[in-house]
């Protein structure tokens, strides 16, 4: 049976101050007391396509039309993975994380690049202060993306959005796809819906065709593993989670991820665009030029975990915070990956706090392969002088 919409969004508060919108509509500037109702929000979500392919055939336009990926050094026999490919190069199966020589033996042909962050930050600079030139409530979610509220901004929504997009492009020359829609959950998934150069526009009424077809893991937020028991229960679809009751989804995931998903399903989503967000986390990781073995490469493995622990830990002082949940990470030569954490009585950013952390928790890994990834974690921030209170779990004695 196929549910009905029940797509909720909470009105927006009214943005303060004006705006222009570049050469397009303009931002109200009416105080709010002389609007007689509420706007009904309207959110964007924009994502750069093929993000750091796109810069690098900027600098190779010979290489236009071609199966690209970039990743490692370049170098398709070395041990690194795909960063991201063109999208000709997806039309071979290769994606982000997979390994640079399975990418090589699915497309021969495919050409290979080495990443160049530095060059990626600086595109990713340029767009973003082209939108914010343009619009005020920005939420910056990664090198790639934003999310844009638009409720205070006059016009349709698809000609604000084709505005934007074409400011992005005069100021990078790169095209990037967009979607509006009533809030950030339907956003994020009307962004993928039309890519390459792609301009979506949702409504409540479109959650029945267009949503409601796609499948569960389109929710952001839905990962391999609770795909595998949608799956189990015979829920494959957007829609098959919507008409799936509240109560057989708390049972199986729990109050917390059992209720928001069935919220999900439905369009639901009341987050706000957060203009500034305090990181949750600081890691540093690296990927070994071989395999090494716990035990006969131990005395390298330690000095790996020695340098990441005192990269982190510079990290972190450089910027005002420290941090109570210590966590390692661990990719295999089967490319599975294992993480572990512990809780520290108190927040720290002191590296040999850190490092003896993780050294407890790689004390609770079975090392049954050889290791190709090694990486170090510290989370739950406070900034310093606003230490987060113990909160009443039973930590180790660190």
């Amino acid at each position: 049976m196929i549910p009905t919409p029940s797509l909720r969004c909470a009105a927006a508060s009214p943005s303060e101050g004006a705006g222009a919108l570049g050469s397009g509509p303009a931002r109200t500037d009416r105080p709010a007391e002389q609007r007689l109702s509420p706007r009904e929000r309207r959110i964007a979500h924009l994502d750069m396509d093929a993000f750091y392919a796109s810069v690098e055939l900027l600098r190779r336009p010979e290489l236009r039309g071609l199966p690209v990926a970039i990743g490692g050094r370049g170098e398709p026999n070395s041990r690194g993975v795909v960063t991201t490919a063109t999208y000709e190069a997806r039309a071979f199966g290769i994606r982000a994380g997979m390994a640079l020589r399975k990418a090589l033996g699915l497309c021969p042909a495919c050409v290979f690049l080495p990443v160049d962050f530095d060059e990626y930050r600086r595109y990713s600079r340029l767009f973003k202060a082209a939108l914010a030139s343009r619009v005020d409530t920005i939420e910056d979610r990664g090198i790639d993306e934003v999310y844009i509220d638009l409720t205070e901004v006059d016009g349709d929504s698809r000609t604000v959005a084709a505005t934007l997009k074409q400011a992005v492009t005069n100021s990078t020359g790169l095209t990037c796809s967009i979607a509006v829609a009533p809030n950030k959950l339907l956003a994020k998934i009307g962004s993928d819906l039309d890519k390459p150069d792609g301009l979506t526009v949702l409504a409540a009424a479109d959650l029945a065709t267009r949503i409601w077809p796609l499948p569960a893991r389109r929710i952001n937020g839905v990962g391999p593993r609770a795909q595998q028991r949608l799956a189990a229960l015979g829920i494959e679809t957007i829609g098959d989670v919507a008409a799936t009751s509240g109560e057989l989804l708390v049972e199986t995931f729990g109050t917390s991820y059992g209720n928001w998903l069935h919220q999900a399903a439905h369009g639901i989503d009341d987050r706000p665009v957060v203009t500034h967000r305090e990181p949750q986390s600081r890691s540093r990781e690296t990927t070994f030029e071989r395999d090494l073995h716990a035990r006969t490469d131990r005395a390298q493995l330690s000095r790996i975990l020695e340098t990441l622990a005192k990269q982190v830990s510079v990290d972190l002082t450089n910027r005002g915070y420290v941090g109570r949940t210590i966590g390692i990470k661990i990719r295999f030569d089967d490319f599975s990956i294992v993480t572990r954490d512990c809780t520290l009585r108190s927040p720290t950013s002191a590296a040999p706090a850190i490092l003896a952390a993780a050294r407890e928790c790689l004390r609770r890994v079975g090392f049954r392969r050889r290791l190709r990834l090694l990486g170090v974690r510290v989370g739950h921030l406070s900034r310093v002088g606003e230490m987060a209170p113990n909160d009443g779990e039973t930590l180790p004695l660190f």
